[in-house]
């Protein structure tokens, strides 16, 4: 079969003509067969419009439906191919669908376009993954306040510039993290906003002259609506698809600081927490070695989530309206950060559920300096002094800080958000409330 294209077959292919194509098909044909059942789910509903718009009888509507059911379960057989001479998964699905029905086959191209076929494919795909993201995100804050709420009388240093700076507690400290998360959830309605506009029926971008209903087509896809303009279509394409993986970004961006402090804190040097040997790995040299390699590579996949925003970002930088070749290459990027980000949580979860407290340690990492700050307080309350002059006092006798004992200054704390009352309770309501939200 010729290319959709082109007017015939043009046999075979000269010395350039295959180097043009492997290096404008790249790896398209790859990257499609995970996008394959939402093309085929968009080109049912679009059948339906060409029936509705008088282009297909009852009886052609009903088999081309059929024949794409069949491809769709090749595809999850595993069996459905995209050759590299097909360029994509719009040219297979139509290859077959004509091996099968003849002339029949090929009208399922009328009235659309591959520009709005693989937008059409490609939100829908980011509609169901953007729910799945959501779901583990939830499972990950939940886990994180279930360890809070475990752990939630421990005393533990908290840290500016690096250095010990005041008393916190586990529970403080892993609650923040949950809270980032929650806030993260609150955050997605404006993502999920962006890809739940519908471009089938736009065609290249200037719409069709065939009555097609894209109101019915939205809806029977689940988009919340069409866009109204066909120009929508292209000039979201890319645009859209970089606002989403930034809010991925900032997802993997706390995944990245967790990873650090579980480094840092299940190390030699602030031994707070045991990582256990399940998550870690050994060295080939040195016997005794418990690396963190799990949450390394956490860490460090943060850094690749953020070059898949940089491409997009550049990508669509300078170009007019309408279609451009260069916006094909937008599809690796957002399809490479689901595929990452839904790893990265399930990591997240492994550490989680793979940590453990070090009570001894972490009380006795609480030195007194921790204090410095609410001795200084306590001056203010007794004697009725202001707080610079308390300062000031603490900083010339440090050994007043002393007269303050952990269990003490523990209990003292009772405002939301402190280390005696760090908010836990509160946090698992509000992740209660966006349940339907996921």
């Amino acid at each position: 079969m010729s290319k959709l294209w082109q007017d015939k077959d043009t046999g075979e292919q000269n010395e350039a003509a295959k180097k043009m194509e492997a290096f404008t098909v790249g790896n398209d044909y790859i990257l499609d067969q995970v996008l394959v059942p939402y093309d085929i789910a968009a080109s049912k509903v679009h059948a339906e419009a060409l029936q509705d718009a008088g282009v297909l009888t009852a009886d052609e509507l009903q088999k081309l439906i059929d024949g794409l059911k069949e491809i769709e379960s090749t595809w999850k057989k595993g069996e459905f191919e995209i050759r590299v001479e097909d360029e994509d998964m719009h040219t297979a699905i139509e290859k077959t669908l004509t091996d099968k029905l003849g002339d029949l086959g090929k009208k399922i191209h009328t009235g659309r376009s591959r520009n709005d076929q693989v937008l059409t494919a490609l939100r829908l795909y980011e509609k169901e993954k953007l729910y799945e993201i959501l779901k583990k995100l939830k499972q990950t804050a939940s886990a994180l306040l279930d360890f809070a709420d475990e752990n939630k009388t421990l005393p533990m240093p908290g840290f500016t510039h690096t250095r010990k700076a005041m008393l916190s507690s586990v529970a403080l400290w892993a609650g923040g993290f949950a809270e980032m998360m929650i806030m993260q959830l609150e955050a997605a309605s404006g993502t999920k906003v962006l890809i739940n506009r519908s471009p089938l029926g736009s065609a290249a971008g200037f719409g069709t002259t065939f009555p097609i209903n894209r109101e019915m087509e939205a809806e029977k896809l689940g988009f919340g609506m069409p866009m109204a303009c066909a120009t929508t279509a292209q000039l979201s394409r890319g645009w859209v698809e970089l606002q989403l993986v930034q809010f991925m970004h900032g997802i993997s961006s706390i995944l990245n600081r967790f990873a650090s402090d579980v480094i840092l804190f299940t190390g030699e040097a602030y031994p707070f927490f045991d990582l256990d040997s399940a998550v870690c790995t050994g060295s080939s040299i040195m016997p005794q070695k418990k690396n963190p390699d799990l949450a390394e590579l956490l860490r460090g996949r943060h850094a690749e989530i953020g070059g898949h925003a940089a491409t997009l970002q550049m990508l669509t930088a300078n170009l007019g309206s309408g279609y451009h070749r260069d916006l094909q290459l937008t599809k690796e990027p957002v399809i490479k950060s689901f595929e990452n980000l839904s790893e990265m949580l399930g990591a997240a979860l492994l550490l989680i559920e793979h940590i453990r407290p070090n009570k001894t340690n972490l009380e006795q990492a609480c030195t007194s300096e921790l204090f410095a700050a609410e001795a200084a307080n306590k001056l203010v309350k007794e004697e009725g002094i202001s707080f610079r002059e308390a300062y000031h006092r603490l900083k010339q006798n440090p050994e007043l800080v002393s007269e303050i004992s952990l269990d003490e200054l523990m209990n003292e704390f009772t405002h939301l958000g402190s280390p005696g009352n760090p908010g836990i309770a509160e946090l698992k309501a509000q992740l209660k409330n966006y349940q339907s939200f996921v």
